[in-house]
């Protein structure tokens, strides 16, 4: 996963400041390094992605949960 992780910085560094990025993802920053593995990349990742971003944090339950939990209950009848 190193090498991956390393890739994926790679990238994100070339783009930095050149042009518009988007993520999406369920996993809080704070367990980023759990990913990639190396802490001091995660942190520089994750210093370039948030810099001048806009961050939306949405809480709540999953749309896809819901609509999975509703067609069970009309299967079960």
């Amino acid at each position: 996963m190193a090498e991956e992780g390393s890739l994926l910085f790679q990238f994100f560094a070339e783009r930095y400041e050149r042009g518009s990025v988007l993520i999406t993802s369920n996993l809080e920053f704070s367990r980023w390094g759990e990913i990639f593995g190396d802490p001091t990349m995660t942190a520089a990742l994750l210093d370039r992605l948030t810099h001048h971003a806009h961050l939306l944090v949405l809480n709540g339950e999953s749309y896809r949960f819901r609509q999975s939990r509703d067609r069970q209950r009309r299967e079960q009848g």
